[in-house]
């Protein structure tokens, strides 16, 4: 598999978007210390909206802006929206790793509805790995019982939400630009937060450290955003999706270096697990391009 296949571009694209979202989520965990979490998805929206814009300015692209009206475009960025409204109100009433445990049923569901619906052969070897890809992310998240709490249905419809914003990605005009997608869909966030935020948040005053921390939030969410949409237009969903786990390593490993919270032994076979997945389906790949 060369730099030029579709399947490998798309696979990059997936692992930076992985990296990426792990890296808005460790400033998004410093700017929650002081905000509650709806006004902290505002203050995170403004600057991802401006760097979107930023972007399309540099590229030529303001004109073409128009386009994030397009209706699988809003229809993306409407589960996105649903997506994160879910998590933020899951995560302010149980633990994060509950929380991430149950997400991890978004590949399956991405590999279901492209069986389903784009008629993609996934095959018995895909859904294995796929599988044990999973239980490598519930290792890694070590769940001690979410399942009781009717909060973790929140945790559900995170996941079925970010599958089909990403199965919504084909439907999206080829002549849609990238950043324009994501503009769209961080406008909508930061909107849809700053609405839930006034009828049910007191503001908190933003001292200038959180606002340095609202930037890097929004510059990593926007290009995570850019990357994960890229992700599946270049590659098929049985490609990439087992690349989703990735978050769960990011996760590990930056909570280790940044927040001291190192993995404990059953969590490292976890990400061994889910590395051996990725790379059995990035074989897999390899093998059927050369056939």
């Amino acid at each position: 598999m060369t730099i030029t296949s579709p399947n490998l571009r798309g696979i990059i694209c997936m692992v930076l978007a992985c990296l990426f979202f792990v890296c808005c989520d460790s400033f998004l965990k410093l700017i929650l210390l002081e905000l509650p979490p709806l006004q902290a998805l505002v203050v995170r929206g403004v600057f991802a909206s401006l760097w979107c814009l930023v972007l399309l300015a540099g590229l030529g692209l303001l004109k073409d802006i128009k386009k994030a009206l397009g209706f699988w475009t809003l229809a993306r960025a409407f589960c996105e929206v649903v997506s994160v409204t879910a998590f933020i109100f899951a995560l302010a009433n149980i633990p994060l790793a509950e929380i991430s445990a149950i997400y991890q049923t978004a590949p399956l569901i991405v590999l279901a509805g492209a069986s389903v619906i784009w008629h993609e052969k996934v095959g018995a070897a895909r859904w294995v790995l796929i599988s044990l890809g999973m239980v490598g992310a519930l290792v890694v998240a070590q769940p001690g019982g979410a399942s009781s709490s009717p909060y973790a249905l929140l945790g559900l419809i995170t996941a079925f939400a970010s599958a089909s914003r990403d199965l919504l990605s084909r439907h999206v005009p080829d002549d849609t630009p990238g950043p324009v997608i994501t503009l769209t869909v961080v406008v909508m966030v930061m909107v849809s937060a700053a609405i839930f935020s006034f009828m049910f948040e007191t503001w908190a005053p933003v001292s200038t450290h959180v606002w340095f921390y609202a930037a890097a939030a929004g510059f990593f969410v926007m290009l995570a955003h850019l990357c994960m949409f890229l992700a599946f237009r270049f590659a098929t969903a049985r490609a990439v999706a087992p690349f989703y786990y990735c978050i769960t390593i990011g996760a590990a490993v930056f909570g280790a270096l940044f927040f001291n919270e190192w993995p404990n032994t059953l969590a490292w076979i976890g990400i061994a697990m889910i590395v051996a997945c990725g790379l059995g389906v990035l074989l897999m790949e390899n093998t059927g391009e050369a056939k």
